[in-house]
């Protein structure tokens, strides 16, 4: 009425959340109107969110928030996922500038793109990931589609198969891994998500003993999520022959094996050599998953550019599940952006800038080698006896530094260092500026 209007809002609201609340029934949807008297200035008495907790803050956005917060003139950064120059500085990458110069002179429009992204970008991923000449590629037995990066390729990955494998069906992950994959998995709708073994702590080397038990005890059918290269956040990857080892664990046990690929060029330097794992495992005869992602190795961090491969047994069988990877994509976000994949295919496409990008590539692999010897250098430099030789073994973004979650905490308040909790260290982080710095810091932490 028009007395109740001007006394009350209204809102509509299911018979769950109804409890101790005026109502007035609305038969014909089943549903209430809840009448929630207004005080002073049109508040309700009672939040329609009075229910919502605080969740938790991501840690990785946790640590450079403090690290910004800090006004020392000292502070170093090395929680970041983000590739640094030697002056500290984000670089955006020629062969990017040149191609979004060459994509902006084009007039192009600003349509959708396809449900499955632009075919042109998602041909030159396929491409990159496994090479043109690959016989799954020839065969038209991989179907790929255009994602939000690799978050987004491994979350319509996940969604995907939690709708056609059994709802029982176990995720394994990597302990450690990156926190996200943990989310990713259960948010689309897997109830059973586990840890295998990767990381030995007391020799800061890879459990592969553990490894391959944990695979060849899984229950057959199991989902592995497998780091393709530079793992995240340890930095050690199997070698050539380990990956050949557990390829055939995981086809004896007839497992899913989805690959994250987050650094692809980035973390060797080679495109090729880094993609080697899940290539070998289509060799073997795997029916992989690879998500992909543009972010590190292409420096597009914010323009989230990345593609989602799946591995069939025919053409016809790839056909049918592009067509379900289109029913998951529509109403998850519709359709992918265009710019930062415009700029990827133009890259790819093109002959020079794509000698650019490789040569970019190899020069970001080489600085961070070398700041990881810098590192172990100063420690050695500043006093320190114990054994950091794990740190130069590794590769890629990042490194597993060994240090405890104190001696990370006092890393900040003592030095204005900051770090993930877990020990983990960006080694983009690092320059020529500041590793004396963090050496001197690592050792004062660690050696009492």
């Amino acid at each position: 009425s028009p007395v109740l209007s001007a006394l009350s809002t209204t809102c509509i609201l299911p018979p769950v959340m109804l409890r101790g609340l005026h109502c007035v029934s609305i038969p014909e949807v089943g549903w209430r109107r809840v009448v929630t008297h207004t005080v002073g200035c049109g508040r309700r008495a009672l939040s329609l969110w009075h229910h919502v907790p605080k969740g938790p803050e991501d840690g990785n956005k946790a640590t450079t928030a403090a690290f910004k917060a800090d006004p020392s003139p000292k502070k170093v950064n090395l929680g970041e996922g983000i590739y640094k120059n030697d002056q500290g500085k984000t670089w955006v990458l020629d062969s990017v500038r040149k191609a979004e110069r060459l994509v902006v002179a084009q007039n192009l429009d600003m349509e959708y793109a396809p449900i499955a992204g632009i075919p042109n970008f998602v041909k030159a991923a396929k491409h990159l990931a496994f090479g043109a000449e690959n016989p799954a590629v020839q065969e038209g037995r991989i179907v790929s589609v255009q994602s939000l990066s690799g978050t987004g390729a491994l979350r319509v990955g996940a969604t995907f198969l939690s709708r056609y494998l059994p709802p029982t069906t176990p995720v394994f992950i990597s302990d450690p891994t990156w926190v996200n994959h943990l989310g990713i998995f259960g948010h689309a709708g897997f109830t059973d998500v586990r840890k295998y073994r990767y990381y030995n702590r007391k020799t800061n080397e890879l459990d592969f003993d553990g490894m391959c038990e944990d695979f060849q005890n899984a229950p057959s059918r199991s989902v592995l999520v497998l780091h393709a290269s530079a793992h995240n956040p340890t930095g050690l990857d199997p070698t050539q022959a380990q990956w050949n080892q557990l390829s055939k664990i995981c086809m004896e046990r007839n497992h899913v094996c989805y690959f994250d690929s987050a650094y692809q060029g980035f973390a060797s330097g080679n495109p090729v050599t880094d993609s080697f794992a899940y290539c070998k495992f289509l060799e073997d005869g795997h029916d992989v998953l690879v998500a992909q992602s543009f972010a590190k190795s292409f420096g597009l961090y914010g323009q989230r550019a990345g593609a989602l491969h799946l591995a069939c047994a025919s053409k016809k069988e790839a056909e049918a599940i592009e067509s379900q990877l289109k029913i998951v994509i529509r109403p998850m976000y519709s359709n992918p952006p265009l710019h930062g994949a415009r700029i990827v295919m133009t890259i790819l496409n093109d002959p020079e800038l794509s000698k650019t990008w490789y040569q970019e590539i190899e020069a970001m692999s080489s600085r961070l080698r070398s700041m990881r010897v810098k590192l172990v250098a100063s420690l050695a430099k500043a006093g320190s006896q114990r054994n950091w030789n794990h740190i130069p073994r590794q590769i890629g973004m990042f490194a597993f530094s060994g240090l405890t979650p104190d001696q990370v905490a006092r890393c900040a308040k003592d030095f204005h260092i900051y770090m993930n909790k877990d020990g983990r260290i960006a080694i983009a982080g690092l320059n020529t500026s500041n590793v004396d710095y963090v050496g001197e810091c690592f050792h004062a932490v660690t050696k009492e």
